[in-house]
Formats: structure tokens, sequence, C-alpha cells
């Protein structure tokens, strides 16, 4: 079993940054592949960043390149979230997901990843 545990939400203003961070239990976490989604209240859950275990390649959605930044520290179990420049319409609350399977081709789907976070809230003020 795989558990995740997010941490690093908060409110902050427009403009400013927030760093989230995932722990994940597990002992091959350097092999799974890891996401980020967000959910605002009376919206889909979202893609918004992963980061695959080969090579390290990562992705991210369109509203977010150049602001939001994903990495992992395999010796420590964690993967991370920086956000940057933060928009209200960044408001939501945000998920970390594994992928044990290795669906590569899935990584902005929820169908992609298996075992997933409780979620922590991030609000930004205007």
């Amino acid at each position: 079993q795989v558990q995740l545990v997010e941490s690093g939400g908060g409110l902050v203003q427009a403009g400013g940054s927030v760093r989230l961070s995932c722990a994940v239990s597990g002992r091959t976490f350097s092999t799974y592949g890891m996401g980020w989604f967000r959910q605002a209240p009376g919206k889909e859950r979202e893609f918004v960043a992963a980061i695959r275990w080969a090579r390290g390649r990562t992705y991210y959605v369109d509203s977010v390149k150049g602001r939001f930044t994903i990495s992992r520290d395999n010796a420590k179990n964690t993967v991370y979230l920086q956000m940057n420049s933060l928009k209200p319409e960044d408001t939501a609350v945000y998920y970390c997901a594994a992928d044990t399977r290795d669906y590569s081709a899935s990584y902005s789907y929820t169908g992609g990843y298996n075992y997933w976070g409780q979620g922590t809230q991030v609000t930004v003020s205007s």
C-alpha cells in the first residue's frame, strides 16, 4: 500500500509563492510517476503538473507554465510543487498522485494514477 501526505497549503496574496510537499510511502518511490492535480469548488479535478521516474521529464498544464515547478527528491520520497506568481484562479484543493503502474502516456489524466493524497487547500487572495 502506498500512502501520500500533502502539506504546505494555505492563504497567500496574489503574486506570492507557496511550495507544496507530498511525502510518499513505498520502497520503490523512485520508479513512480508523480502528479499534482487541483480541484476548485464546482469544477472537475484538473491536471497541473507531472514528473516521470525515467529521466525526470516534467509536464505542465499551459496555465501554470513558467510559474509552477514540479520536482522530486527520491532520497526523501517526496515530490514538490513550487508555485510562484500565484493568481486568484489558482485557488483550489491540490492533490498529489502516484502512478505505480508506469502509465506514462496518461500522466495528465486522473485515471493514470492509482494512489492519491487527501489534498491541501491553497487560497490566493486578490
